[in-house]
């Protein structure tokens, strides 16, 4: 396997850092110092400024860690369930790689499983009905 990319580093040393409690208390923190100071500066609208345009600039950013890790597993666990699918022996390997499909083949993919599954719950019924 090749090394990581420095950006896949970086997002998942971001994600592991920010989904901690002590980078909500830091960010709680900078909050409570930023309103505490607010009489220093009399509230002025450079002070408001500084927490909106700080908040803004590092929403912006997470959206785009964010994403690239959530991309990175939800990938890896299709691929992990495609596996599983192709060493079942009795597994439909035409569901392999559905996230490649169009919606409307998903919708009736879909659709099919779910007779399938409402078939199966009213024989289940049928037969606890007779036991």
């Amino acid at each position: 396997m090749s090394r990581p990319s420095a950006f896949t580093r970086l997002a998942k040393k971001a994600s592991t850092f920010t989904g901690r409690p002590a980078c909500f208390a830091l960010a709680l923190g900078i909050i409570g110092a930023w309103a505490v100071t607010g009489p220093l500066f009399r509230y002025s609208d450079t002070w408001q400024l500084v927490i909106n345009t700080g908040t803004t600039v590092i929403t912006f950013l997470m959206v785009f860690l964010i994403q690239s890790t959530q991309n990175r597993d939800t990938e890896a666990m299709q691929i992990k369930l495609d596996e599983l699918i192709r060493v079942s022996r009795s597994a439909n390997n035409a569901l392999l790689d559905l996230e490649e499909l169009e919606e409307k083949e998903l919708d009736d993919l879909r659709a099919h499983y779910e007779d399938m599954a409402r078939q199966a719950r009213e024989m289940q019924q049928a037969k606890t009905k007779r036991g």
